[in-house]
């Protein structure tokens, strides 16, 4: 049976350099649900290190975790990549860390906790994570397609790191699933401006850095349930599947990067 679900496709950890060290699985999980979300999606800058703990902290209740990345190209554009499963997400990770350059300087750039669902420190991620990989964002967006993952363009309209913001265009051989875009876009202004992407769909998210962020902006589905292929055919407009609102659902918390 069809029927709407509320998600946050775009959520961090405290793997994340920028994000507050109280990003922890149980308590994104908590945060998530009290907000009455039914999907969040965990994208840590360039790993996928702590999906399986938010996915463990999650088994018990309603909320579904798909398994996400926030990839950096080389254009120093993000790509919110969302998987069908771990191992789509650590193979996704194995061919970023081969192509991701240098080494987290802590003190500059924040710390990479890697944790377990209860929130035990299980290391840190010594990778720049805050970096580019030396990968195109075509080569993103190709690589992602060929795991079975959606590529969407995060925070596309932002200058900081946004497919359109940054580089001004979209190049003609990227294949976008949606974009994403910040709550104070209008979705008319944004296929006015950009009349290359008029076709595509629109998500938007908290890009959450902390837990009172969660939630704050979201974007609502048609789907049977929630899973990469119901929402590939959702951003297609395919068997009744759509994305239910472009506008903005909440958006209290300015976004990060």
């Amino acid at each position: 049976m069809m029927r709407v679900w509320r998600a946050d496709l775009h959520v961090h950890t405290c793997l994340s350099p920028c994000a507050d060290l109280s990003m922890a699985p149980r308590t994104i999980v908590a945060a998530a649900l009290e907000r009455g979300l039914d999907a969040i999606g965990v994208a840590d800058h360039n790993s996928a290190g702590n999906i399986p703990a938010v996915v463990g902290a999650a088994r018990q209740t309603r909320l579904a975790v798909l398994p996400a990345m926030e990839i950096t190209s080389r254009e120093e554009v993000h790509i919110l990549a969302i998987f069908g499963d771990l191992e789509a997400a650590r193979a996704m990770q194995e061919v970023v860390y081969q192509r991701l350059p240098g080494e987290n300087q802590p003190e500059i750039f924040g710390l990479q906790v890697l944790v377990n669902e209860d929130h035990d420190v299980l290391g840190f991620e010594p990778r720049l994570l805050a970096g580019a990989t030396e990968m195109s964002v075509s080569e993103i967006v190709q690589r992602v397609h060929t795991l079975g993952g959606l590529a969407i363009a995060a925070h596309a309209d932002r200058e900081a790191f946004g497919l359109l913001g940054h580089l001004g265009f979209v190049p003609p051989d990227l294949a976008l699933d949606a974009v994403e875009l910040s709550p104070h876009m209008p979705a008319a202004e944004f296929r006015k401006r950009w009349p290359e992407c008029a076709a595509l769909a629109v998500v938007r998210s908290s890009d959450a850095h902390w837990p009172e962020q969660i939630g704050a902006c979201t974007t609502s589905f048609r789907l049977q349930r929630i899973t990469v292929d119901e929402l590939r055919q959702a951003f297609a407009r395919r068997e009744g599947r759509c994305v239910v609102n472009e506008g903005n659902e909440g958006a209290s918390e300015p976004w990060r990067n």
